[in-house]
């Protein structure tokens, strides 16, 4: 179990829960004297046995009876419940309490925190400290005045990060900061969990099953054997039938139990539903004579191997996760005062610089400050072949060095890295559920009740009307309430997602949500920025055209003084290029962006703009008679066009027509007097642009559009070579969006795919929101719907595709379980479907069924991922 707490000032916002309404600090609202006046905490539980929807519903509706208990959020697929208090109303242990009244045991896992305490500076500093936390119930405490800090481990149930924090204080010392991590993290857990074959349910199962054979034995293979051994309620009991008995006791005490808990919290849910009908069959063997006996035992024995094989299965989903949060290594070597310590990477501060030796995870984000050695980035971006890292290249916690010795100097707090925040938005992503989802849960709530109800008329009707046997009628009615409980289909859409995001994580393609994922396997129309993703988004100086006697040096001159202040991409590349022929800078003056068009500056006095040729259409240049500037009699290139002077150029025509054909963006440079030059920059073509698109329409995209703020004849010969059904060009930001929403118009699902930063608008508005290569950029992780964590367009056609299995997988586990139970409903009162079908099939079997089939969407790889393995093999 984990616990925040948000009323004290002293946690760092690191340590802030969010708040489940609208992810903001619950803990802000103070009166005038600064006084708290309102207390919102959250304490997560690990509660492994909850691994049904009935279950979590079970603990959520007992939690809910206590006071101040805000939202409850019980993750089957994690086992995890999260509960939002009021600290003032109620406790940790309270809430504790209640779950383990619901029946369910809450794994003990200590929390760690460290203080900040800087007047403790010296040995005797650290006693009085010391002897302040003895008189609090901590585990541990290590007092280290050599740095100002004390390290505690406490159980939250009995003691909150506040209480120590103010025997510090007590004690005379002020805490200026603290922070808390789980010591026991779902990683170690999961490792530390015994396995469920082993288990006292499986142990008492198993037991159970022997005397369910020796029962069997002597009913049928030894009736001679099977004599009276007493009367119970004036009824006979043989040697079957009391065998019978044990084996109910040993395997239903769990089941009555959870039965008892189920009822106490007004959850009709399997374990209430079984201990119905195994008490049902008791009550009519005993009182009525009925000799249902081996009934009650196989229900007893087969629905605790089916609770197994669910526990199994939802195991092996929630491992999916465990293996992300396991990639990131527990400690770090740090060099300090010239050596190199090894230390938990909690202990890492920002600043510091760690030592990766070859073969070694990387522990925590930084860049590189000393060596070269390829990486491989597969955890984080899904990239097959390591990337090669040298000085100043960033590098991510739980990537591996494949080769050289690197020094790495750390970027982020421990559980603020990209892994980190990639596990936790998978983890958060099983919140945001999918239409589908929701409809099972509406559907659940009705399917209950009426199979409940159909058992009771199956159990009466027939033998009080048409006089047939009550002990067959029954049985029946004991098989319907076996199939009453819908975890089956409830399970199976939350598995599937957590399988699918899980798998997407891996592959370097981090999904918010399951309503993404979703909308993503529905999407039949995708709409691309130009730059920085069709494109690399590299702009360079592909053509400098001097014009009116002005040299290239001339232009690049001007050129850069108006762009140094632009942040686009374009006047980045035009910068870089003025750079590059060590051409002066101009002073530079009144800088103004004419939004959509160019840049305004005054250089050297004299006002000059660079832009859009429309823009010097606008001063009004006749841009169709130009001089072009020779040098040594030689023209250049472009200007094979020439008038009677043999220096004359129709840009409008020939010149800019001819550059934009060939892709290339073109820039004017002039005064308000004089035309001083053109400049054509180009961006390269990804590689696997022609052949991602190809592939989307092979999966079954129906169109795919470029949009983009270049001219029209860029945009078409960029459009051409990718191969895109459309193309939209000159569009300002806010085209983008409306060329959107007329894509949405017509199209059941549009993805937008961007930057995540700069089309943030567009990607708001599509249906999916796709932003690419944003590994390490907390801003477009944040904007985007999904994000592509490598700068690499193949991905998409993965994402496409694990979307619609995904779907396809959701689908069949919703209608094949569905139809399982209600054929199996349907069946019952004709006499086909023995109880332990019922159990066996309908219960435990399609749980694991669907679970199974969940799983398969782990084992899809992107094409490049398959080519690689397979030109490896």
């Amino acid at each position: 179990m984990t616990t925040t707490e948000t009323g004290s000032d002293d946690v760092d916002d690191a340590s802030r829960p969010r708040s489940s309404g609208d992810g903001g600090d619950p803990a802000d609202e103070t009166d005038d004297s600064g006084a708290a006046t309102k207390r919102a905490d959250v304490v997560e539980y690990v509660v492994p046995e909850m691994d049904c929807p009935s279950c979590a519903e079970t603990v959520e509706r007992s939690v809910q009876q206590l006071d101040g208990i805000d939202v409850v959020d019980p993750q089957v697929t994690t086992g995890r419940v999260s509960v939002t208090y009021a600290g003032e109303e109620t406790t940790p242990t309270a809430i504790t309490e209640r779950i383990e009244k619901a029946g369910y045991t809450v794994e003990n896992s200590s929390i760690e925190a460290q203080l900040s305490v800087p007047g403790m500076d010296c040995a005797s500093c650290a006693g009085k400290v010391e002897s302040a936390l003895e008189d609090i119930d901590i585990t541990e405490h290590d007092t280290r005045p050599t740095t100002g800090s004390v390290h505690v481990s406490y159980d939250p149930t009995s003691t909150s990060e506040a209480d120590i924090v103010g025997a510090v204080e007590n004690a005379g010392y002020e805490v200026t900061g603290s922070t808390g991590s789980e010591s026991d993290t779902a990683g170690e857990a999961g490792d530390k969990r015994e396995s469920v074959w082993r288990s006292s349910r499986a142990i008492k199962t198993w037991i159970s099953g022997v005397f369910v054979g020796i029962g069997l034995l002597f009913e049928f293979a030894l009736p001679g054997a099977n004599f009276l051994v007493a009367a119970v309620l004036g009824r006979e009991l043989l040697v079957a039938d009391g065998v019978f008995l044990v084996a109910v006791g040993v395997a239903g005490q769990v089941i009555f139990r959870n039965g008892y808990y189920s009822a106490l919290n007004r959850s009709l849910d399997i374990d209430l539903l079984m201990s119905i009908a195994i008490g049902g069959a008791l009550v009519a063997s005993l009182v009525f004579g009925e000799s249902l006996y081996f009934e009650a035992a196989t229900l007893a024995f087969l629905f605790s191997v089916a609770e197994l094989l669910e526990r199994y299965s939802m195991d092996r989903a929630r491992d999916s996760l465990r293996e992300l949060m396991d990639l990131s290594p527990d400690e770090a070597t740090v060099k300090r005062d010239g050596e190199a310590v090894t230390v938990p990477v909690d202990e890492v501060s920002i600043g510091d610089v760690v030592v990766v030796r070859p073969g070694e995870k990387i522990p925590m984000d930084g860049v590189v400050q000393e060596g070269e050695s390829p990486v491989n980035q597969a955890p984080i971006t899904g990239e097959s072949v390591p990337v090669d890292k040298a000085a100043g290249d960033e590098v991510y916690a739980g990537t591996i060095n494949e080769g050289g010795y690197l020094e790495v100097e750390v970027t982020s707090e421990a559980g603020d890295d990209t892994l980190s925040r990639i596990v936790q938005m998978v983890e958060d992503a099983q919140s945001n559920k999918t239409d589908r989802e929701q409809f099972v849960e509406r559907f659940s709530s009705y399917y209950t009740p009426v199979v409940v109800g159909f058992a009771v008329l199956v159990s009466v009707i027939p033998p009080v009307v048409f006089g047939a046997s009550w002990p067959t009628y029954i049985v029946y009615g004991l098989t319907l309430l076996v199939l009453a409980c819908p975890c089956a289909f409830v399970i199976s859409t939350p598995v599937s997602v957590v399988s699918g995001i899980t798998s997407a994580a891996k592959n370097g393609v981090l999904i918010k949500g399951g309503n993404h994922l979703e909308a993503m396997g529905a999407v039949d129309a995708v709409a691309f920025d130009k730059t920085g993703t069709l494109t690399k988004g590299d702009l360079t100086v592909t053509d400098v055209v001097p014009l009116s006697g002005n040299t290239e040096a001339d232009v690049l001159r001007c050129a850069r003084g108006l762009e140094r202040r632009s942040e686009h991409p374009i006047g980045e590349a035009i910068v870089t290029a003025a750079g590059a022929e060590r051409v002066g800078d101009p002073q530079i003056e009144d800088f103004e962006s004419i939004t959509g068009k160019g840049v305004r500056a005054d250089l050297d006095g004299t006002t000059h703009f660079a832009g859009k040729p429309g823009l010097f259409e606008g001063l009004g240049f006749d841009l169709s008679h130009v001089h072009a500037t020779t040098d040594g009699g030689v023209i250049t290139q472009t200007a094979e066009e020439l008038c009677d002077r043999h220096d004359c150029l129709d840009l409008l025509e020939d010149t800019v027509p001819e550059l934009q054909a060939e892709g290339k963006t073109v820039v004017l440079v002039g005064t308000e007097d004089e035309l001083e030059g053109v400049i054509a920059v180009a961006d390269e073509i990804r590689p696997d642009a022609t052949e991602t698109i190809d592939r989307l329409r092979d999966l079954g995209v129906e169109r795919t559009v470029m949009l983009t703020g270049d001219n029209e004849r860029t945009a078409r010969a960029i459009a051409e070579r990718v191969s895109v059904d459309e193309y939209r060009a000159e569009l300002l930001p806010e085209a983008k969006v409306d060329a959107i929403d007329e894509l949405t118009e017509t199209h059941d699902g549009v993805a937008m795919v961007g930057d995540g930063v700069n089309d943030a608008p567009a990607l708001a508005t599509a249906t999916v929101g796709v932003a690419m290569g944003v590994a390490g950029t907390d801003t477009a992780i944040e904007t985007a719907d999904i994000a592509l964590m490598s700068d690499d367009l193949s991905k998409l056609p993965y994402l496409y595709e694990l979307a619609g299995q995904a779907n396809g997988v959701i689908r069949q586990n919703i209608w094949s379980s569905l139809a399982v139970k209600a054929g199996l409903a349907l069946a019952v009162p004709f006499g086909y479907v023995p109880i332990w079908v019922a159990v066996l099939a309908g219960d435990a079997g399609m749980t694991t069924a669907v679970t199974g089939n969940a799983m398969r969407l782990a084992r899809l790889r992107s094409q490049q991922e398959t080519d690689t393995e397979s030109t490896a093999t």
